[in-house]
């Protein structure tokens, strides 16, 4: 949440309108000695406080404003504008972090230095905290502005490889990735000169063409014995049916299987 307030604060400033960076309850001013070179909060008579209220930092474009004002009606009591932190405008104590020395105007060019003091740590540390913020931002919009104006002056990337550098591919997972996803490999072919084996016994033979044991029965040879059987009275093809006749292609076929059978073989 604070982060997202800040830089809410941050789009308020670049717009030019005033952003709120920071408000603190309690704060005390102190009036200062003559200044001297080692600045230190015991000096300042921390139990009789010139003036007690609240801080209000604000922000307008690049400049931050340190606002001391009432608690109860907000009436302004002192500003600082601060144009750099760290910087002169204000300044932190040696002895002590809970103390600062702030440098006041009242818009008509004079100035005078105060000290400031907030009642709890936490306090002083969001109160450094948000200007350290405020003055970063500040310093990118800056760098933003100059590479816009000077593209070319901008830090450029070099790809190159330098003198001496090599790189390694790895290229047996290649090989294994395309093995993987190519084409087939192709069926090794047979030596030249090799005759294919013939089909094997049984196999269908052509149509019209018949096993030549059938075409071309075996003579027996004549005995007086086959002359006998031969001389026997052979069975008579059944006649064939009309075409009315349901029954008639059973027939047929019955008596041509007959005629097939009795070719070249003798019954007995």
């Amino acid at each position: 949440m604070e982060a997202a307030g800040q830089s809410g604060a941050a789009m308020e400033a670049a717009a030019g309108s005033e952003a709120v960076l920071c408000v603190k309850p309690a704060v005390h001013v102190y009036r200062l000695p003559p200044r001297a070179s080692n600045r230190g909060a015991a000096e300042w008579q921390l139990e009789q406080p010139a003036w007690s209220g609240r801080m209000r930092v604000t922000a307008r474009g690049s400049v931050a404003f340190i606002k001391l004002e009432d608690k109860s009606t907000g009436e302004l009591f002192a500003q600082a504008p601060v144009e750099q932190f760290p910087g002169i405008a204000v300044e932190s104590v040696t002895d002590s972090s809970r103390y600062f020395v702030i440098r006041v105007e009242d818009g008509n060019g004079r100035r005078a230095f105060i000290g400031v003091g907030f009642v709890d740590r936490g306090d002083a540390f969001d109160f450094n905290v948000a200007l350290q913020d405020h003055f970063r931002w500040v310093k990118q919009q800056s760098e933003l502005a100059r590479q816009a104006e000077n593209p070319e002056q901008g830090p450029k990337l070099d790809l190159g490889f330098k003198e001496g550098q090599t790189i390694k591919l790895n290229i047996a997972n290649m090989k294994k990735k395309e093995g993987a996803s190519g084409t087939t490999r192709p069926r090794p072919v047979a030596p030249a000169g090799l005759s294919l084996l013939p089909p094997p016994p049984g196999g269908k033979l052509p149509s019209g063409e018949h096993p030549s044991s059938l075409s071309n029965p075996t003579q027996l040879p004549r005995t007086p014995i086959t002359d006998s059987l031969l001389s026997w009275p052979q069975p008579t093809a059944a006649p064939s049916a009309t075409t009315s006749d349901v029954w008639g292609d059973f027939a047929t076929a019955s008596g041509s299987a007959s005629t097939q059978t009795n070719t070249g073989w003798v019954q007995f």
